[in-house]
This record gives C-alpha cells, structure tokens and sequence, in this order.
C-alpha cells in the first residue's frame, strides 16, 4: 500500500513537527492526545531510514501497553512498509496454548526489522537468550504514560539494559506528568520535545451527566438505551466486575451487548474488537484498555459508567465519538465520590457540562458538590500527608483529610481504595544500564542501501502523511 495508497494527504500537527526530528537523529519526547497521528509520526520516518539498512537483526523495538495496540501498530506498519523491504513482527501474549509463543520465536530468530511488543510478553523471549538488541537503531515507547500507570516500568528498564545503547529513542505520550520526564532523564540523551495541547473536546459532541447513586446505575444505562437509538457505543467501567454485570443486564433487556477486559483470552479480544468495528453488534462495554491508541471510528455514543481519575483520560474517552466534523454523544454517571473528580473535567475543559436531573421512576440523585468528594461526613480521598491515593478517614473534604490507609505519599491521582497505586509483581531490579549512558551520541549506522529498492517506496520527506491514527 504505502502512503498514497492508503489514500492520506496531509500531516497532522504531530506529524509535521515529530518527523523531521526524527530524521534528524534526535531522540524525542512527544506529547498528544489519542487520535491525533502519533503512529504515523514514528512509523513513517523510522520506515523510510530502515529501509536503507542491511541486515537481519532487530533495529527498531517498538513497546506499547496493550496487546490490542500492539495489533493495531503491527497492521499499520505492514500498509506503510507494504513498497518497502522493511519487516515487522508483533509479540504480545494471550493466546492459549504454546504455538503462538514458538512462532514469535522463530520469527524473532529469522530476523524482523521492526518488533512491536508488550514488555511482559518480550521479557519472557529476553529470558530464554535469543533476543538480540544489540544492533538497535531505535526504541519507541508508545502510550508511555499508561505503561508506567500499568507498573511496567521495571519490564521496561530490564529491556533497555539489554539494548544498544548507541541508539535513537522516541516517547509518545499522552500526558507528560513529572514521572514521564523523570523517567526520560534516565533512558535519553538530550531530547526534543513536541507538545501538542490537550485539545478540548470537539463541538459536535453533546455531553451530559447524570449525579446518581451507585445502585442507580444499572436501572439507569438500561434506560438510556431503550430511549436512544444508538448505532455504536462504548461503555467504559473502571471495574471489571462492572463490565460483566452491565452486558448481564443489558443482554437480559434485549441488548447485543459485548464485554472486552484483561481477562478475555486474546483471541476472544480479537473477535470481540473486529465484529464491533464491522458494526456486527452496537454495544461494547470495556475498562480503560479501549480509552487510548485503539483506532475505532463512527461511534455514535460513549458512556462513561464511572468517571475516569485522570481528567485528560476524559477527553481520551469521548474523543471516541464525533470524529472528522460528525456529530455524536458522551453520557456521564457521578456519584458522590466522583464529584471532585469531574470537577477538575469540567476546569480542564473549561465549560460546565449539562447534568440533567433522573427519570422519576429511579428517584433523585445527589446534590452536584465538586468542591468536595465523598459522602457527607464520610470519606475524602487521600494518603496520609495529603494529596495522594488512598481513602481518608476525615470529614469528607477531599485529599488528605485525617488518616490514610496507603503508605505516606507527597503526591498522587487521588484513587480510591487505599492502596497507594497499582499493585505490581514486576521484578525491581531491572534499572540497571540505561543510567550510564555515554552522552556523546555515534553517527547512526547506515549499513548500506539495498539494492533494487522499489521506485515508488514512500519517503517521509516528500510524502503526505496520515491524517490520525
């Protein structure tokens, strides 16, 4: 395929401002939100220099949180490389059975230019001595932000210390909260930055909420669907448990209803995302794992059953809906202990969304409060020290009141439950390596252009490129 075959035409801001730093040998740090063209802004640079360089091993690593990513990523760089001798291969796990981890192998041991993973997956390869890093030209991170979220960061540190260190880096990230800089400092060498705003959501979608009681939830989405007719939703639920009582109850009313989370078997999260795009069901329910990088166009409404803790994950989420100038609509449930959590929503993306009140039969919901969170007299949200995660056992004023079950913090989300981040089993002692790097970068290595390279193979410097991804 390539660039004009895939029918793009103009670069997007990301595009237009990450390729030539690229190009030029710089490392990178890049900020955007979803559905911007982040993938493109890697893919077509780092393409277009691989396709001059011989040899079987692994030059570019490509990690990524998700295996549906990693998918997504793995689809788009066979249509870009597609004029191209560029290889590319996806490891990421999930699959039952062991033939998919042995055809990863032997694909890793043929040799693939570009390898598109999630670090556990990866790690397990690493581990048995056959993955060799060590001519790497580059390593991209994608959704950084949510790979550190998910505890990956020590995965990630042991990966980086067995690769070149004579390479070019590359983060994509969402959001740029201290950890990621922090976090770049280590594994970097004097980066650029590209900083695309946060956009606020597009005009053509409606957005409400509802204040309500938890046990009003349920009566309440099921309502909503037998008023509206919807051609293709999302619901996103932070709980697993959530997702499969919501499609119970929505399949129990009528509703062709599908639930997507961590603990689907990787081929039933294949199926489940195909059939939803095709538009062979209406109704997806899924935890965050839907929320970012997963190219999924046409929605007509998104459904935030709770209210996402990061307030830009908000923007991520709706952003779904009302693509290229359609019209579409996002619905919010808040309870009590998500008022102050949509109260920085509504600051981030400066307007006041409408909150209109209950149907009668499902009685009234809570007062809309944002200054405060939690019940009346019951919990605020905060780690001892103020400011972090955990449930207080204060006055229900917010972040740091009285005392905090999470261990002593000076900063965090403001979570619920106490338990001072996501709990990891990710082996601590994989930051070795990348620390010492030297900071006098070697001129990369262009090993020599093949021959017979195809006329018509893109090049990032006079090719249009794509619009999102």
């Amino acid at each position: 395929m390539g660039l004009q075959d895939m029918g793009f035409s103009e670069a997007t801001p990301i595009q237009e401002q990450a390729i030539p730093i690229v190009l030029e040998g710089s490392d990178l740090i890049a900020c955007a939100q979803t559905g911007t063209g982040k993938t493109a802004a890697f893919l077509i640079p780092t393409i277009d220099i691989l396709d001059g360089i011989s040899g079987k091993q692994i030059k570019t690593l490509i990690l990524c949180p998700t295996r549906e990513l990693a998918m997504q990523i793995d689809q788009a760089c066979e249509g870009l490389a597609y004029h191209t001798y560029v290889s590319n291969l996806a490891v990421f796990g999930g699959n039952k059975g062991g033939n998919d981890f042995t055809r990863q192998k032997t694909a890793i041991q043929q040799g693939s230019d570009i390898v598109i993973a999630t670090p556990g997956r990866l790690l397990q390869h690493i581990s048995l001595g056959y993955v060799d890093l060590s001519q790497l030209e580059f390593l991209i991170l994608d959704e950084a932000d949510r790979m550190l979220d998910m505890g990956f960061l020590a995965d990630i540190m042991r990966i980086i210390a067995t690769a070149n260190e004579d390479r070019q880096t590359l983060m994509f990230s969402a959001t740029m909260p201290p950890k990621i800089r922090q976090f770049a400092k280590q594994i970097m060498q004097t980066p650029k930055q590209v900083n695309i705003a946060v956009s606020k959501p597009a005009e053509g979608i409606k957005q409400s909420a509802f204040c309500v009681y938890e046990k009003q939830k349920i009566p309440l989405i099921s309502g909503i669907f037998k008023q509206k007719e919807v051609e293709s939703v999302i619901v996103f639920a932070s709980r697993k448990s959530s997702v499969d009582k919501i499609v119970k109850t929505l399949q129990k009313g009528g509703f062709d209803a599908r639930g997507m989370h961590s603990d689907r078997d990787q081929s039933e999260r294949e199926k489940i995302v195909n059939e939803f795009k095709n538009k062979q069901f209406p109704i997806m329910v899924a935890t965050d794992i839907m929320s970012r990088g997963i190219d999924i166009d046409g929605l007509s409404h998104v459904i935030n059953f709770d209210v996402p803790s990061d307030a830009e994950d908000y923007v991520h989420r709706i952003g779904r809906t009302a693509r290229a100038d359609k019209k579409g609509e996002a619905i919010t449930f808040i309870t009590e202990d998500d008022m102050r959590k949509f109260g920085r929503i509504e600051q981030l993306i400066e307007r006041e969304v409408d909150k209109p009140d209950l149907p009668e039969e499902l009685g009234e919901g809570p007062k809309y409060t944002p200054r405060s969170s939690g019940r009346g007299g019951g919990r605020g949200y905060g780690r001892k020290g103020g400011g972090g995660k955990g449930r207080g056992k204060g006055k229900g004023k917010g972040r740091g009141q009285g005392k905090g079950r999470g261990p002593s913090s000076k900063s965090g989300s403001g979570r619920p439950g106490g338990q001072g981040g996501p709990p990891s089993n990710r082996p601590s002692n994989g930051n070795q390596g990348a620390q010492n790097k030297p900071n006098n970068k070697k001129k990369r290595r262009r090993g020599g252009r093949r021959k017979g390279k195809p006329k018509d193979a893109p090049t990032a410097q006079n090719q249009p490129t794509p619009p999102s991804n």
